[in-house]
């Protein structure tokens, strides 16, 4: 069986998790996540990192920073996992959800606007298979209205956007090391920004609402209950495994861009037929191969597509129910506008297997089943 993904030991995480262990404090915050949080800073060019548990988490954070109060909207693509919706939810507010673009799968930008009313207080641009947002127009629209934006870029570690990193453009990022992700700590996020004024209440919120932080570094002889908070904090044996997968970054790249242009190549004729549709990245995007996806006709196909791999071996994927459709959705948000493609082309999209240890071979041989087939 060709799994859909499989976490991949790629150099020193068994080394360092032993390294943490002997460090003798495992409960977050030590040497492995001061790495992980220096390494992203030099990276992508970031003024602040905080780990995290989960992207959840780090969502959870970033609408608290971004003082979401009940009843404020916030404005989202419905093609988007629960996540990106219930850390808002969670704060009270109502979700508005907005038409994507077919071409990407990201939010339409040229939406947003007439989607805003008194009550909005941020925009959530989710970066679909790491591919950008348009961040540019994006931006323009949340400065003109005085709106927060949080970038959902959970699948865009490492991806870029006319040259900054996904995650440092709007007011808060939020990445995934999930271990489906393109760098892993088996669960695991972190919450960037620019602006250090959030850093202080960051650390808070962080730290179970205490000044802890504060007290580690030497700044007071003793923490405090400051203000609401949670346990944020990932295990340093988590950390200790994402650092070596930081370390080696480019070797991933490297490998998951082979294994995603094998696809896209070896694809081509089927698009030409007209039967199927492969990814678009715009101009301006750098896109990290987190993720490769055909689109067939429609759900039916699809249905008998994902059939005819798993009975050749092959464990493929489709992706998220839109969020409206569900009955959270219902509750919690509403649609603005017009369905006209998010849930068309949500039921046309089918996932292909994408990990590191994932073979050539393995590529010719997926690309075969689906030539193979009767679209």
């Amino acid at each position: 069986m060709i799994y859909f993904n499989r976490p991949a030991l790629v150099g020193n995480e068994l080394k360092y998790i032993q390294d943490a262990v002997a460090q003798g404090m495992l409960c977050g915050d030590g040497k492995y996540t001061k790495l992980c949080s220096a390494w992203m800073k030099e990276r992508f060019q970031v003024n602040q990192v905080f780990l995290t548990t989960s992207c959840t988490h780090a969502l959870e954070m970033a609408a608290f920073l971004s003082d979401i109060q009940p009843g404020d909207e916030v404005i989202m693509p419905s093609y988007t996992f629960v996540s990106t919706a219930d850390a808002f939810v969670l704060r009270g507010a109502k979700i508005v959800f907005v038409d994507i673009r077919p071409d990407t799968m990201n939010i339409d930008e040229n939406l947003i606007e007439d989607a805003i009313t008194e009550k909005t207080r941020a925009i959530v641009p989710v970066h679909y298979a790491g591919v950008g947002c348009e961040m540019n127009k994006i931006m323009e629209i949340a400065r003109r209205h005085n709106l927060k934006v949080v970038e959902d870029a959970a699948q865009g570690v490492d991806a870029y956007y006319h040259g900054k990193a996904l995650g440092t453009i709007g007011d808060f990022g939020c990445y995934s090391f999930h271990e489906t992700k393109n760098f892993t700590m088996g669960e695991g996020g972190a919450l960037v920004f620019q602006k250090n004024e959030y850093q202080e209440k960051a650390e808070i919120l962080r730290e179970k609402g205490t000044d802890r932080s504060k007290f580690f570094r030497g700044q007071i002889d003793k923490y405090r209950w400051i203000d609401y908070g949670s346990s944020y904090l990932p295990s340093e044996m988590n950390a200790a495994y994402l650092y070596a997968q930081l370390e080696e970054c480019d070797k991933i790249n490297r490998k998951r861009h082979q294994v995603y242009d094998g696809y896209h190549e070896r694809l081509e004729d089927l698009e030409k037929q007209g039967k199927i549709q492969r990814p678009v990245v715009p101009e301006g995007c750098v896109h990290n191969a987190h993720m490769y996806y055909i689109k067939v006709k429609d759900i039916a196909v699809r249905t008998r597509l994902i059939a005819y791999l798993r009975e050749n071996g092959i464990a493929p994927a489709f992706h998220y129910v839109p969020l409206h459709s569900s009955p959270a959705g219902e509750k919690f948000g509403r649609f603005h506008g017009k369905d006209v493609y998010t849930t068309k082309e949500s039921e046309r999209l089918l996932r292909l297997p994408m990990f590191y240890d994932l073979s050539m071979d393995d590529v010719d041989y997926i690309a075969e089943k689906i030539r193979e087939f009767e679209f």
